[in-house]
């Protein structure tokens, strides 16, 4: 661990971090210091992630350490209490200050996913001691047999709430007595781990994580549960005071105007009224029987046969209103957003009644949800969408004028007829079309992301910080969500320009001009061409291959054409072709077929076919081998002729002719729509320091200068334009040769949790804290102080603070840089590239292979099996040089340390196989990710703790304990050795 002060603020940082990172961090504390918001943006792979967790646990550790010494007011000393204020921003901690009490950091992401990923940095950094929790759905976390098989969640937080009120759950009973089990004491609990601990100990975890929540530092949660309000009120999210960090935020306008925006159907409304109506029946037929207690005993019945009149009443009123909507266009008419309210007040539905009506909704819903004991009864489904609609319109509990020009300005009320649906009657020879009516679409939608961004802001929280690879413009992305940002931040990438090839290829090897528009898309001789395109690159392209299509319909309009010309098998043979499904059903199965094939023995690697804006172009990680290229196939602009795309921008060019406004014009933003999806589907191909790649933007329009302007900052100067398609093969064939051999250590990528050291040291006294953190504060500034809070066990506001200073660490003195294309000479064995006749047509397969099989002979990377990666990296480990990177270069290191490992070879593949041989398959996984772990941050308390659960457990594996000794580096033996001596090995 590197130990670092910015901005007054002792951090933590598993390495010495780059000049980037650092900036990052102190913009981070800045933000928190001050209290004020900001909008950071650092490029996908500068591990923005892993700086944001440092640098606001850091402050937090600091400001508990504040609180600490305000409570030995009288001891302390006021030099000590000014140096932690001006290193927190905040009150000296004592009970009289307004800034009392540590705040709590809410930590939120695009997907659970994605937060998986966030954990796991977590456990692996200083701050691992920090008590965390993480929120998710009783989708996610219910384990009641009966609730947890329901589909619907709204169905299953109704039955949820009949059982826990009744006290008939028995997990959520079981809870009281199992809240205090160690298991749940740990460090983090990820989603998984609380479902199998729930499970183990029969206690529910949904309710366990509002348990866990009580107590933490940090809490994780994907962001449209804060965004959401109706969310928001569901989990009880407290904002007032606490610090909100929104990870890659690049979606947070989108998420802003969703969950504040709705759809009603009329469909909808006659459900209210089936479902109404059948509560009725039921109190009638309950009525005559003379039976009070008609149901059983968890029913909720407080509602009265008058209450469900009111209701029915309500629905009809509303749906003559609706009916009486005069529409003048095809597409539909735009009304304003008063209009919603004005349509409501017809169903006698106002403000003022909002509250009881929407109580009555939730109490019917749950009644039908618990009564109903057949899969095809009404379980209020119409009623729950209804109620959705009441919270988001009255979303406010006083509707002042201020509120209503908010409204006015932000929402656009939106009816359209849905074109007839045909449906045939009788046998299958005889099928008279039936006519059904045309249901009228209500939709009620936000523009403006401020709406509900502002509520964050207004309920009090202490700083609301966005981060992501992908914000700029900052300007307009600021004045969209309507909130200042005093602190914001443009970082560069981390990489060098040998690192990427970015190639701009307007025409096929065919020389048709590659133009995906919406007029082009359906030309048969561009979509061949640009499949044509795709195999020749991928027959140069080592490994992965990821290839992004505009939409799902264009992808598979593109996939029938070449599976009907037989390009599709042509693509297939160079690298077996795995597409992105579009719906959740199989998309794990293809993410792992699809990782097995860049793993596989063969080395062709495999080609992953998805859509921009889907999940593999948001939250994947594709470091190294998983994603050595990817081609962008088009432009994934918004619907033009979409109602509500066309709102949209008139809402922007209004919101222009008022002075204070400084957003984007409707064109701007259509077109920026569009370039941030695809500098998201960039972003997976470069992940690391060391990680390398190709980007090809596929499409004619990527050449125009307005487009490459709104490309990532990092990746505009690097753009170059590919003509023709014989040049881009002969530069990609000496790119990926000449990458290999300067980083020779880019493998692939496995993402697998890092193992956590259990121990931890006992608390030392809070006075010996608060005098050691004085003293080092005060030091001389060749040293730096650091805060290493260890938590007690019993106690979540006592740590330890260890600050021992240390020599300021320099960066290790990389070779100079080399270009990966000096020197480099085509084969003279090669075809000429820029003759495109040989690679016209998907028929000449010949001569494709020919030019691009000296690349394929050439390059000098091998793709092995986890076993053989593994064997890789203890040998690696065992020879790994002390010494600074010569001036030769990182090709003269590979070579020593290849020399090196022959020697201890033999013995090395030895250990090896006896460790696979007595561990099971998920232990031998661990062996393999804690070298891998031990190789980037020569952590030994990391080692040592997994070697003990690994080997220590079982008396015949103890001999490997001590036989990894080989492998460690040569600081590590001598305590090491102690190690083996104390446990009599």
């Amino acid at each position: 661990m590197v130990n670092l002060v910015l901005n007054n603020v002792p951090v933590e940082f598993p390495f010495q971090p780059y000049d980037v990172q650092e900036k990052f961090m102190e913009s981070v504390i800045e933000c928190l210091q001050k209290g004020v918001n900001g909008l950071l943006e650092s490029p996908t792979g500068t591990g923005k992630t892993l700086c944001l967790l440092c640098s606001s646990l850091g402050w937090l550790a600091t400001r508990k350490a504040q609180i600490q010494s305000g409570l030995l007011a009288a001891e302390t000393g006021v030099d000590l209490k000014n140096q932690l204020s001006n290193a927190t921003g905040l009150g000296w901690g004592d009970n009289t200050s307004p800034g009392a009490g540590a705040p709590k950091i809410i930590y939120a992401s695009r997907t659970h996913s994605q937060l998986s990923q966030v954990v796991s940095e977590l456990k692996r950094s200083s701050y691992k001691y920090m008590k965390a929790s993480i929120i998710g759905s009783r989708d996610q976390l219910c384990i009641h047999p009966e609730v947890s098989k329901e589909q619907n969640n709204a169905v299953k937080l109704h039955m949820c709430h009949a059982r826990t009120t009744t006290r008939t759950c028995f997990f959520h009973t079981n809870l009281e007595a199992k809240k205090e089990e160690p298991d749940f004491k740990l460090d983090v609990l990820d989603i998984e781990d609380l479902v199998t601990l729930g499970k183990k100990h029969s206690a529910c975890p949904y309710f366990m994580t509002k348990e866990i929540r009580k107590g933490a530092d940090i809490i994780f949660m994907p962001y449209n549960y804060l965004l959401d309000p109706k969310v928001r009120k569901i989990h009880n999210i407290e904002l007032q005071g606490n610090i909100i960090i929104f990870d890659e935020a690049h979606n947070v306008e989108k998420m802003c105007e969703e969950s504040s925006s709705i759809e009603l159907r009329s469909l909808d409304i006659a459900l209210c009224v089936d479902e109404v109506t059948q509560v009725m029946k039921k109190f009638r037929e309950n009525s005559d029987d003379g039976a009070i207690d008609f149901l059983s005993p968890s029913t909720p019945k407080d509602f009265t046969l008058d209450d469900l009149c009111i209701l029915k009443a309500m629905f009809l009123e509303l749906e003559k209103a609706i009916d009486a909507i005069p529409i003048s266009k095809p597409e539909g008419d735009t009304l304003p957003g008063e209009f919603m309210m004005e349509l409501l007040a017809k169903a006698d539905l106002s403000p003022g009644k909002k509250d009881i009506i929407s109580d009555l909704l939730d109490r019917v819903v749950q009644f039908l949800t618990v009564s109903s004991t057949s899969p095809f009864q009404r379980k209020g489904s119409g009623l729950q969408k209804f109620a959705d609609l009441v919270k988001i319109v009255f979303s406010k509990t006083n509707f002042t004028t201020e509120h209503m020009e908010r409204v006015k300005r932000s929402y656009k009320v939106h009816i359209k007829v849905e074109q007839p649906k045909t449906r045939s009657k009788g046998d299958s020879w005889n099928t008279p079309k039936i006519v059904s009516k045309g249901d009228r679409v209500l939709s009620y939608w936000c523009f403006s992301p401020g709406f509900g961004m502002r509520d964050l802001v207004e309920e009090g929280a202490r700083c609301v910080i966005l981060t992501s690879g992908t914000l700029s413009p900052l300007n307009s992305f600021a004045a969209e969500l309507q909130v200042p940002f005093p602190v914001t931040l443009e970082n560069p990438h981390i990489i060098a320009a040998s690192q990427v090839l970015v190639g701009v290829v307007t025409h096929g090897p065919d020389g048709t001009q590659l133009d995906s528009s919406y007029k082009n898309r359906s030309n048969s001789q561009y979509v061949q061409s640009l499949g044509r395109t795709i195999r020749s690159t991928a027959q140069v392209v080592p490994d992965g291959l990821l290839v992004f299509f505009p939409s799902y319909p264009v992808m598979k309009s593109c996939q029938e054409a070449w599976q009907l010309t037989g390009l599709w098998d042509a693509i297939n043979q160079v690298k077996p072709i795995f597409v992105e499904p579009n719906s959740k059903e199989g998309f794990q199965e293809a993410m792992n077929g699809f990782y097995a094939a860049v793993s596989s023995e063969d080395r062709k690697g495999a080609c992953f076919m998805a859509v921009c804006r889907g999940k593999v172009s948001e939250g994947l990680d594709f470091c190294d081998g998983n994603g050595r290229a990817v081609i962008i196939t088009g432009l994934p602009y918004p619907p033009s002729r979409d109602p509500r795309v066309l709102e949209k921008q008139r809402y922007l060019e209004d919101n222009r002719k008022t002075p204070q406004f400084k957003g984007l014009t409707g064109q701007q933003w259509y077109r920026l729509e569009a370039t941030r999806a695809v500098n998201q589907a960039i972003g997976r191909v470069i992940r690391h320091k060391l990680d390398y790649g190709a980007i090809l933007l596929c499409d004619q329009r990527f050449a125009s200068p307005d487009i490459i302007q709104q490309l990532s900052a990092w990746v505009r100067p690097r753009v170059v334009n590919f003509p023709k398609i014989g040049p881009l093969l002969r530069d990609l064939g000496m790119f990926f040769r000449n990458a290999d051999i300067v980083f020779p250590c880019s493998a692939k990528a496995v993402r697998a949790p890092v193992a956590v050291d259990s121990n931890r040291e006992e608390v030392k006294k809070t006075r010996s804290t608060v005098d050691s953190f004085h003293h080092a504060l005060s030091s001389s500034s060749s040293r730096v102080t650091t805060l290493h809070s260890k938590a007690k066990s019993s106690s979540a506001e006592s740590f330890q603070l260890d600050l021992a200073g240390y020599s300021s660490t320099l960066k290790p003195n990389l070779a100079k840089e080399t270009s990966i294309f000096d020197g480099s000479q085509a084969s003279n064995n090669c075809i000429d590239f820029n003759d495109t006749e040989s690679l016209a047509t998907p028929m000449a397969s010949n001569a494709n292979a020919a030019v691009c099989q000296p690349a394929v002979k050439k390059r000098k990377i091998t793709i092995v099996s986890e076993a053989e990666k593994a064997k890789y990296d203890l040998r690696r480990m065992k020879v790994e040089s002390a010494e600074q990177v010569s001036s030769l270069g990182f090709t003269s290191c590979a070579k020593s340390s290849m020399e090196a490992m022959k020697v201890k070879k033999e013995s090395a593949a030895e250990y090896l196989k006896s460790a696979k041989n007595l561990l099971d398959p998920p232990g031998y996984v661990t062996l393999s990710n804690m070298i891998r772990g031990y190789r980037s941050d020569k952590n030994y308390d990391v080692l040592v703790s997994t070697l003990r659960k690994l080997f220590l457990q079982d008396p015949k594996l103890r001999h490997l304990f001590k036989g990894f000794r080989q492998f460690l580096s040569k600081e590590h033996t001598k305590t090491f050795d102690e190690e083996c001596s104390t446990l009599n090995l």
